[in-house]
């Protein structure tokens, strides 16, 4: 039997701790708060019992007093009238007079009674009623506490999902999220090992021996264009500048003018 009840709170508690692992935090939040506040009501509706039983027992105080202060004047009454039949000589009325005041006396004594009794039931359910309303004030200060608490907490609860969210997205920006999906990291290092790629691929182009070449080439094609400028205008006689500006390069000399053959018949005149 031991190991049976062992067993059976082991299992009991392991249910219990998955179910608070798995509860949402904000519905137990307020399960608590309808409980308290369903306390609340009860405690609320027991302590206007007590003090509805209070204000009876006030209620019937206040009229057995009056049903006293009847009584001790009705008696007062019938010994009075006794004893003005007794000076009118009318004995049998004095002694009817006087058996009446008799039964008065009888029911003040049970009225007073009734009174003292009353006092005392009215003295208790006035400390009780006082002991409800003080329980009432002290349970409503507490509800008001356990309302506000509820916001911080709702409001700490929000926090935490904000910031377990941010956690999770900025998680995401360096791991992958599955197996097809690669990470930022990795999508980076990819375009900067291609980037860098293009960039050497095209310097090493540059040096090649073919683009050399063809360097060579192009400056060949130029000079002899130039060559052949220079003797079409030889033929037409224009000297050097009344050709374009733009035919000539930028601001390159044209062999005719640097051409010391041409220079030297000056400087023997």
């Amino acid at each position: 039997m031991d190991v049976l009840r062992k067993r059976w709170a082991y299992f009991g508690a392991r249910s219990n701790s998955r179910f608070e692992e798995k509860a949402d935090p904000k519905i137990q939040l307020e399960q608590a708060i309808a409980e308290a506040q369903d306390q609340h009501r009860r405690l609320v509706e027991q302590a206007a019992n007590v003090v509805a039983n209070q204000k009876q027992h006030e209620l019937q105080l206040n009229r057995a007093m009056e049903d006293l202060e009847k009584i001790n004047r009705s008696t007062r009454q019938a010994l009075m009238m006794a004893e003005e039949a007794e000076k009118a000589g009318d004995g049998a009325k004095a002694r009817e007079y006087n058996q009446t005041a008799e039964a008065f006396a009888n029911r003040l004594i049970a009225t007073e009674n009734q009174v003292n009794d009353l006092k005392t039931l009215s003295l208790q359910s006035a400390q009780a009623a006082d002991q409800a309303r003080s329980a009432v004030q002290q349970n409503s200060l507490a509800l008001q506490q356990k309302l506000a608490e509820r916001q911080k907490l709702l409001s700490q609860l929000d926090q935490a999902k904000m910031q377990e969210q941010l956690n999770s997205a900025m998680n995401s920006l360096s791991a992958t999220v599955d197996q097809t999906a690669p990470s930022l990291d990795q999508v980076r290092a990819k375009i900067e090992a291609r980037y860098a790629k293009a960039i050497g691929t095209s310097e090493l182009a540059g040096q090649t021996v073919e683009s050399r070449m063809l360097e060579v080439e192009q400056a060949s094609i130029g000079s002899e264009a130039r060559s052949r400028l220079d003797s079409i205008r030889a033929e037409m006689s224009l000297g050097p500048g009344a050709a374009p500006t733009g035919e000539l390069g930028a601001g390159a000399p044209s062999e005719s003018t640097t051409s010391p053959r041409q220079q030297a018949p000056v400087e023997d005149s």
